[in-house]
């Protein structure tokens, strides 16, 4: 199964760590590479990656990656960046055909997620999203997590501000071709973000989750979730 990884924004919180979010050294790796290897850990044996910001030094670096590790990467070039991230999805709508995992470059997540997700069946035209229901989990960053209000087969709201949620998204995504058609129409009522087409799947039916039953994730966003990943590398975990 192919993994399209979103990699094409600037990582402004984490400026100090690094110019390019993806190339941030973390435990003596760089971030997108510690993402690459635990999602083809989990199963997955192709990946398309979207870079933007310091695109060309992300793709070398994606590059020599490949070639050292045996891995088929596909790169997707977003020039249009500083807009929302589900534009950096859209773009890759033409190499993609079929099923597929969606990623972020940021979230390092137990392997056992994704093969997990991968081998969950879905429904024809649904995308499945994996969702942490420990609404208390100390690793998240209340400020920044992605809420939900969902079950199952149902998700009626997502969004970083809602105030009645169940659930935290962790980035992890089993998407169909409808999640483009989804985007699209989102984007035309002026949401162009993957919370957008989230909620439109939702109005529509379309949307399912997936309960990742307690398994690590963390988003890696900024200084204090850095040093928590530093931490838990450090005692054999992502």
């Amino acid at each position: 199964m192919k993994c399209l990884i979103v990699a094409a924004g600037t990582g402004s919180r984490l400026r100090d760590k690094g110019e390019s979010k993806p190339l941030i050294m973390l435990a003596g790796s760089p971030l997108i590479e510690r993402v690459i290897k635990n999602a083809r850990i989990g199963g997955v044996r192709e990946f398309v990656i979207v870079s933007g910001y310091r695109g060309e030094e992300l793709r070398l670096f994606l590059d020599d990656l490949a070639m050292r590790e045996n891995l088929k990467i596909n790169h997707v070039i977003n020039d249009e960046w500083e807009r929302p991230n589900g534009i950096s999805v859209y773009v890759a709508h033409e190499l993609i055909k079929g099923d597929f995992l969606l990623s972020m470059c940021d979230h390092l997540v137990d392997p056992e997620i994704i093969s997990d997700i991968i081998n969950h069946q879905v429904q024809d035209d649904t995308v499945t999203l994996c969702v942490d229901y420990n609404i208390t989990n100390p690793m998240i960053d209340m400020e920044d997590v992605t809420r939900l209000k969902c079950t199952a087969d149902k998700i009626s709201n997502i969004g970083k501000m809602i105030e009645d949620y169940n659930a935290f998204d962790t980035g992890i995504f089993k998407c169909t071709q409808i999640m483009f058609k989804a985007l699209k129409a989102s984007a035309d009522k002026g949401d162009e973000s993957i919370s957008g087409a989230m909620n439109m799947l939702g109005a529509w039916g379309k949307a399912r989750t997936f309960d990742i039953q307690g398994k690590l994730w963390l988003d890696v966003d900024d200084p204090a979730a850095f040093e928590k990943a530093q931490k838990l590398i450090s005692q054999g975990k992502f």
